[in-house]
């Protein structure tokens, strides 16, 4: 568990460094959206996939498409094959930094969001033995926190395992009966 004494992750960015990035990502989506497809579950489902084994030898059929244009059939138009391997290449070529970038940000966000959870609970914990020691304000904090766990809290329970012992199934005198 991460715990406050253990961080992982400090991260300080200046006002231009941020401003940069965010620059850096409309020019990304100025660029690209316009000219990329967003495709629906169904269409991802239905069409065929090229990974990295088809990759070669989408590369070779297209090699001996241009070379035998006597081999294509009519319907077939090479040029635009040739056009959607080179946007397949051009994609690769920005998706692997890409991909990069995100999955780190994405680590990097879970281990944030992690430590600063962690902190949090240290925290709530550490207000709600002041809330039991009396310590003035606590108890406001420590309620306002605790509405996060519905259902937890200890005047929640008290109700329940007072009723318990009421109920005809309970008690040694049940299990004595049955």
């Amino acid at each position: 568990m991460t715990t406050p004494s253990n961080n992982r992750i400090s991260l300080t960015l200046s006002e231009a460094d941020r401003a940069d990035l965010q620059a850096a990502i409309r020019t990304l989506q100025d660029k690209l959206l316009p000219v990329l497809v967003d495709l629906n579950p169904q269409d991802r489902r239905e069409l065929p996939k090229m990974g990295d084994k088809t990759l070669a030898f989408v590369a070779k059929a297209l090699d001996y498409a241009q070379a035998n244009p006597s081999l294509c059939p009519p319907y077939l138009d090479v040029a635009e094959f040739q056009k959607d391997m080179a946007t397949v290449q051009l994609l690769q070529g920005l998706l692997r930094p890409l991909s990069q970038v995100a999955d780190i940000v994405d680590d990097s966000l879970m281990l944030a969001g992690s430590e600063a959870y962690a902190a949090a609970l240290v925290f709530y914990q550490s207000a709600k033995s002041a809330q039991r020691s009396a310590v003035p304000g606590a108890a406001t904090v420590a309620d306002d926190l605790a509405t996060r766990f519905p259902g937890r809290s200890a005047a929640s329970r008290a109700p329940a395992a007072a009723m318990a012992p009421a109920t005809p199934a309970a008690g040694p005198a049940a299990a004595a009966v049955g």
